[in-house]
């Protein structure tokens, strides 16, 4: 049997971004209110259309700038989520990402296609449009799951930081609590980090050392 290309489906292509953040001791993930159907009035992960000769990563970074107005931020392709229905409006395929913002670098950003944005805890989550809750529960297994073998939270850390604050990141992320010692002598033994030379006198604490990463791209740990 012949099969002629006008017999094949030609689905719409999205992008979606899980765009992570840390305050107030959550992780939190950006939501927007839907202005327009379907699912008006619903909380959905920020994404759009690809534009005509646009590529996956080109379209992700544009809407992340649309949405937040940052740039240059840890993202990374997720993976691809092409059920039949997952859209009531036609058949639509969509590669998600995410990406990884310091809570200090953020601005509000405006768009006629939303009416609110809201951070959201990831454990928290309101209700969501298409099968955004099935792709931020994916999204927060992979970076928890990448926390505990690689440098990812660099891309929440600011850019000088203590130890101490280094742990509670990662604590924060993979929900769960770490031995102290046992963080400080890991980390500084992977070579990532190194002194500023200047400490940290704000405060109650002690004055401690302020650390940088000493290059910002993902290593795997030992």
């Amino acid at each position: 049997m012949n099969t002629k290309y006008m017999d094949y489906e030609q689905p719409g292509v999205t992008v979606d971004l899980a765009v992570f953040t840390v305050n107030s001791s959550k992780l939190k993930v950006m939501l927007a209110k839907r202005a327009e159907e379907p699912f008006h009035d619903h909380w959905s992960m920020p994404g759009g259309f690809l534009l005509r000769g646009e590529s996956l990563d080109d379209a992700a970074c544009r809407v992340l700038n649309e949405k937040t107005g940052v740039k240059n931020v840890y993202m990374e392709q997720l993976y691809t989520f092409g059920d039949p229905g997952r859209d009531p409006r036609a058949r639509v395929i969509t590669v998600a990402y995410f990406a990884l913002i310091p809570w200090e670098n953020l601005n509000r950003p405006e768009s006629k296609k939303i009416i609110d944005l809201t951070w959201s805890s990831v454990d928290q989550l309101p209700r969501l449009a298409f099968d955004h809750r099935e792709i931020l529960k994916y999204a927060v297994r992979r970076l928890r799951a990448k926390a505990s073998y690689s440098n990812i939270v660099y891309g929440l850390m600011p850019e000088q930081f203590r130890l101490s604050e280094l742990q509670t990141m990662y604590e924060i992320i993979i929900a769960d609590k770490l031995d102290k010692r046992n963080f400080r002598k890991r980390m500084l033994a992977t070579g990532l980090l190194q002194e500023t030379g200047e400490k940290d006198l704000t405060g109650a604490h002690r004055p401690a050392m302020l650390y940088q990463f000493k290059k910002m791209e993902i290593t795997f740990l030992s």
